[in-house]
């Protein structure tokens, strides 16, 4: 599995394990929703900024978004 696809796989555990629909994560990190759709299914190179911002929405450090499960 490769990094985007291990940050989309964790980005999408923890948003479900809150019960937050997508477009509401988007919404806190100030992402349009389809760059988040495209983050969770590893398709989006994305910043470190773009990182630290959906990390700080999900309230989680950076390093649970980067570690594979």
């Amino acid at each position: 599995m490769d990094f985007l696809a291990v940050v989309g796989a964790n980005v999408r555990a923890l948003r479900e394990a809150r019960g937050l629909p997508q477009d509401e994560l988007a919404h806190l990190a100030s992402i349009h929703p389809s760059y988040m759709s495209d983050v969770e299914n590893g398709k989006r190179n994305f910043s470190l900024k773009v990182l630290e911002r959906i990390a700080v929405a999900l309230r989680v450090p950076e390093t649970d978004l980067v570690i594979r499960r």
